[in-house]
């Protein structure tokens, strides 16, 4: 029961960590928050981390974790991205989408 209501606020916070990740890539793409880099990178770290640990919790509760690999997985192939040009964008909308579906799924 814990590990049920602890996974889905894993994944609540998670998901705000995404969306919070997302703006401040977007305004370092439109060079509107030059100083936001350094917090960029923190947040992806915790991005990954919400997703790992939400993954166990997961698997703990019984839910279906298997869901979150995907969007794990295109996380973990970001730093092979060069900054600023699209193919990280792309890689970070992919990782976006895979977490929505991986969140739905694994709810």
């Amino acid at each position: 029961m814990l590990a049920g209501v602890l996974h889905h606020l894993t994944l609540l916070l998670s998901a705000a960590l995404l969306l919070v990740l997302l703006t401040l890539g977007l305004g370092l793409q439109l060079r509107r928050f030059a100083v936001a880099r350094a917090w960029h990178h923190r947040l992806y770290f915790a991005v990954v981390a919400g997703v790992v640990l939400s993954s166990l919790l997961a698997w703990r509760a019984g839910a279906p974790w298997l869901w979150l690999l995907p969007a794990l997985v295109l996380l973990l192939l970001m730093p092979l991205t060069r900054p600023g040009r699209a193919g990280h964008w792309r890689l970070a909308l992919a990782c976006a989408l895979a977490f929505g579906l991986g969140l739905w799924g694994a709810w």
